[in-house]
């Protein structure tokens, strides 16, 4: 029901089912049809986390953060970085460095999503006098302290200048890489980079926090593959090759992790990293991440699918009816339905089972079941006994039990890469094959890693100092794991064996790493379809580039894309008559009972906030979608994109949003299991969004 957040006594109550007291809720409106209501300075909300009542500063704001103002070179580098210049030996004219993995949880590494870092952040004439001044008014606050107030020479201006003046803004630094989707041991070097103007000794190092991002599509990369591995030796095992020589292995492990991860950024870049492995995704902004870094215009694809809102909406009485809905909506091709809304054996064993299992049989198609919680790997287990027991099976050419081609279960919940091997073999152990199951992944696709997963580090091993080369090394005695590498290195295949050769010692004719940027200038822009056959140890050339200006704007930002794919298909599975969809964002649990909302002002302005929606937007998502939601059987279906009540948001509210959200004010610290915000539509014929 309709919720509110009530203080009783000193105790935060959501008072449900509409029960509330209107007067007493403090959910305030912060945000409707693309106007910002509360714009709350950060003072406010740090006096609040400290339990200090403050009241919601009122705005009326209707137009969002233009442009992107987190992209500004000098900026994007730790705060201490900004001082270093000061502390390299006097006559410093050189810093190599380099970036590996010095170990970590899985042994073979893909490398992956430098491409992506250097078109958006270093390609081009990126340093501007604009950026310089912004970023030193920043300083000056930054590095300030009541007592000694502000050194004027921790900022090293006059070489920022220098590059502006003497590049053009290009950055003077030159990257040396393993090409993209290259498999090889962890402990090798993965990329070095280094100065290319004697007086820009300090850039190399400086660069080295936004580069050392490259972590994490790395890793995510790195995982995916090691879980298509799995995927792959089961599905063998269990009598079903066949299903690898078609290639639909690639849709087993599908990206549920979207609203998973921490940014947009993340999703697109993790997203991409899991693409280079499988072709399963419902995280659209790695289609454009792929797309517009990679040059890949088919990355990956999706289905209908439903969620528990357009399930539930029905009431519990009518979801027999519900599930008929998605059958009759969907005539053809795939279709997924999560199928625990109330009683997934009920749902397996009366409602697929025996109501709706001519429709299924009949179906061109098949319909995938989605449990979506349970026990693992009881559950699993359990529903392919319930549906084998409606459906019956066969036998594959190892004895295992097979459903019929009409149906088949996915499960999303809980998955990560222990928890999909551990079901695969229960399966595999009760005489069930891999191919009946496909799974999908999120927070733990894509979220639940992090930079030292893989143990991923970058250090300086070689400077010039006086004319002199010095090779450098660290080497703490309180960790031996930490010690890096020494010299000039180069990448070397001796046989089928990757060895990074130390010191300046290698054989620069053998030194696999290609210089991919240099100057301002991207060297090697590689397709998507290459990345992935060197994922496979398909040899490929890198494919040599000029390109001297990066990806303008802000390709990930166009709202109709920034969602799971399958909710572009919702609009169809709502009950008829439906008008209003009311929903709420909790913390259902967690790690600490004490929660301090924060966050949502960002979103608002940088998402939601102004006319977002326009005609172009519309057309390029649409764009993706005949692609994404095609199928080589039963091709596209236009009616799974809702184009006309968009377009209606454009002709009708001029582009804004037609929601309201109310929110408890941020800064506010509240136990767990209350409602931190709430949102609706206030247009009739937007229920869906």
């Amino acid at each position: 029901g309709r919720l509110s957040l009530e203080l009783q006594g000193n105790k935060w109550v959501t008072v449900t089912e509409g029960k509330g007291t209107p007067a007493n809720d403090k959910l305030v409106e912060v945000f409707k049809d693309g106007v910002l209501l509360v714009d709350d300075s950060f003072a406010c909300i740090r006096k609040r986390s400290n339990l200090e009542t403050q009241t919601p500063n009122p705005s009326s704001m209707s137009v969002g953060i233009s442009g992107d103002p987190l992209n500004n070179i000098v900026m994007l580098t730790d705060s201490y970085k900004v001082t270093h210049h000061l502390q390299y030996p006097p006559g410093t004219t050189k810093v190599y460095s380099y970036f590996e993995c010095r170990g970590g949880a899985y042994e073979d590494v893909c490398f992956f999503g430098l491409q992506y870092f250097l078109k958006k952040y270093l390609a081009g004439n990126v340093v501007t006098m604009d950026k310089i001044n912004k970023a030193e008014e920043y300083f000056k606050i930054h590095f300030s302290h009541p007592v000694w107030g502000y050194d004027g020479k921790l900022f090293n201006r006059e070489s920022w200048e220098h590059i502006v003046r003497t590049h053009g803004g290009a950055l003077p630094v030159e990257i040396k890489a393993v090409p993209e989707g290259t498999v090889l041991k962890y402990k090798n070097v993965l990329f070095t980079m280094e100065n290319t103007d004697d007086k820009c000794y300090w850039l190399t190092n400086y660069l080295e926090t936004l580069l050392v991002q490259v972590w994490y599509p790395t890793t995510v990369c790195t995982q995916s593959r090691e879980q298509k591995k799995i995927i792959t030796k089961y599905l063998k095992e269990t009598g079903t090759p066949d299903v690898i020589e078609k290639g639909l292995h690639l849709f087993k492990l599908h990206d549920f992790g979207f609203r998973g991860v921490s940014s947009v950024e993340s999703a697109a870049t993790g997203g991409a990293g899991h693409l280079v492995n499988f072709l399963g995704t419902d995280t659209m902004a790695a289609l454009v991440a792929v797309k517009e870094y990679y040059g890949e215009v088919a990355s990956g694809f999706s289905i209908p699918a439903s969620e528990h809102s357009t399930m539930t909406s029905w009431g519990r009485e009518k979801e027999l009816d519900a599930m008929r809905n998605m059958l009759t909506q969907y005539p053809k091709g795939i279709v997924a339905c999560v199928s625990d809304s109330y009683d997934i054996f009920q749902a397996c064993e009366k409602y697929w089972g025996t109501e709706l299992k001519a429709m299924i049989e009949q179906r061109d198609g098949f319909l995938v079941v989605r449990p979506d919680s349970g026990e693992l790997p009881g559950i699993v287990l359990d529903v392919l006994t319930k549906l084998e027991a409606k459906f019956g099976s066969s036998k594959t050419s190892t004895g295992h039990k097979l459903l019929p081609p009409c149906i088949r279960v996915i499960q999303g919940d809980g998955i990560d890469i222990n928890s999909l091997d551990m079901i695969l073999k229960a399966m595999k152990d009760k005489g069930w094959a891999a191919d009946n199951l496909a799974f999908g992944s999120g927070g733990a696709l894509l979220q639940k890693l992090h930079r030292d997963t893989q143990k991923c580090a970058f250090k300086c091993s070689y400077a010039v100092v006086n004319g002199a080369g010095v090779d450098v090394v660290k080497d703490p005695i309180t960790d031996p794991g930490k010690k890096s590498k020494k010299g000039r290195l180069s990448l070397e295949l001796q046989g089928n064996k990757w060895v990074t050769v130390t010191e300046g010692k290698g054989t620069p004719a053998n030194d696999k790493l290609v210089e991919v940027f240099k100057d301002g200038v991207l060297l090697v822009d590689d397709s998507f379809a290459c990345i992935r056959k060197r994922s496979n140890l398909e040899t490929q050339t890198p494919n040599p580039s000029s390109m001297s200006v990066g990806i303008s704007g802000d390709p990930l930002n166009n709202i109709v894309m920034l969602t799971d794919s399958y909710k572009v298909t919702h609009h169809l599975q709502y009950p008829p008559g439906t008008t209003k969809v009311y929903s709420y964002f909790e913390c259902r649990g967690g790690a600490y009972e004490d929660v301090c909302f924060f966050g949502l002002q960002y979103f608002l302005k940088k998402y939601l906030a102004g006319n977002v929606v326009t005609m172009d937007k519309i057309n390029k998502a649409e764009e993706y979608f005949k692609i994404h939601f095609s199928h080589p059987v039963w091709g596209y279906d236009g009616k799974l994109f809702n184009r006309e009540s968009w377009e209606h948001i454009v002709r009708t509210h001029g582009g804004a949003l037609p929601v309201e959200i109310k929110a408890v004010p941020e800064g506010t610290v509240l136990k767990y299991k209350n409602v931190l915000f709430t949102m609706e539509n206030t247009d009739d014929t937007c229920y869906w969004l």
